[in-house]
């Protein structure tokens, strides 16, 4: 019996210790796999996260590009609409509709004619210079009304975009900051905000509201204008700081715009010259010896050969304009 004890209690010592053994390592195991397990997931937590921030960027990317493939098409559409009269005239600033414009550039094109007439010019001159007056006065009219118009426009318009980055950067909304470009901005800057307000306050979105100012308004700053809006509302970001670049670069522009203008100076100065002395010595040898030009007026000859110097001084003088012309 004592020997039957002894193994007895030796067995439930081995026993014990082994459940002990095992229970010590399970528990070890246990806690390097959940070691394993923090070690490994943080990693692809990590990773996840930026397998997420990755994605966003590329949807922000996307989301850019298609802007700017939507706005591209919508611009070539209003470029095609810039070119009618009706666009032509409101980009001008008139309130004229195109019936008023062809009936005042028909009364314009028979008082020349008439004009003529009365003078007892060649009736192909008489012909000439009704068409020419009443086509090409009244387009170059509108030309140079729309021409300088954009001009005074970018010359305030970077004032105006610093009036949105100083309202932004005081916490006040854009709405707000456009509201207050229709109150204070000089013409025609107030009045194309003005515009853009109104329609915005009837329920015309922003960026169809923008679209219209840009078919008023064809200039490449308003463009870059509209781009910057547009993108940051779809995508976000910091609305202050991007104008303020715009408006640095837009100032920048100007300012390259100007060194060029005084760098081509002298050769606008020349090209005024030549295109002013054909008509300065005709005046002057007029006042020295009427007699001798006064064929030039009255023979059917010498008004052929006068219509044909006034075409091609036309075509010289468009020729050097386009030479002194420079784009930047």
């Amino acid at each position: 019996m004592d020997d039957l004890s002894f193994l007895i209690v030796a067995l439930a010592a081995f026993i014990a210790v082994a459940g002990i053994g095992i229970a010590l390592t399970s528990g070890g195991n246990k806690r390097q796999a959940q070691r394993v397990q923090i070690a490994v997931g943080a990693p692809l937590q990590a990773g996840k996260r930026q397998t997420s921030a990755l994605d966003q960027t590329a949807q922000k990317k996307r989301q850019v590009q298609e802007t700017l493939k939507e706005m591209e098409e919508r611009q070539k559409a209003a470029r095609k609409r810039a070119l009618t009269l009706r666009a032509r005239l409101e980009q001008a600033g008139v309130t004229w509709t195109p019936q008023q414009f062809w009936i005042g550039s028909a009364i314009i094109g028979l008082a020349a004619a008439f004009g003529a007439f009365v003078a007892g010019l060649n009736p192909l001159l008489v012909v000439s210079a009704g068409f020419v007056a009443g086509l090409g006065l009244p387009r170059w009219i509108v030309g140079f009304l729309v021409s300088r118009r954009q001009k005074q426009f970018v010359n305030n318009f970077a004032d105006a975009i610093d009036i949105v980055v100083r309202g932004v950067k005081s916490g006040l909304p854009l709405n707000e900051c456009l509201k207050i470009i229709a109150r204070e901005s000089p013409e025609p800057v107030r009045t194309e905000f003005a515009k853009l307000n109104e329609g915005i306050a009837v329920g015309v979105d922003l960026d169809e509201g923008m679209r219209r100012m840009t078919v008023r308004m064809p200039v490449s700053e308003l463009n870059f204008f509209a781009i910057v809006l547009v993108i940051q509302a779809k995508t976000g970001g910091n609305l202050a700081e991007v104008l303020s670049n715009l408006s640095a670069v837009l100032r920048s522009r100007k300012l390259m715009g100007e060194k060029i203008q005084a760098l081509s100076s002298e050769a606008k100065a020349s090209a005024m010259i030549i295109g002013a002395l054909p008509p300065l010595v005709l005046c002057i040898v007029m006042l020295v010896a009427p007699d001798y030009m006064s064929l030039m007026f009255t023979h059917p000859l010498g008004q052929l050969m006068l219509l044909g110097g006034l075409t091609w001084m036309g075509i010289g003088i468009f020729v050097m304009r386009g030479m002194i012309n420079f784009k930047h």
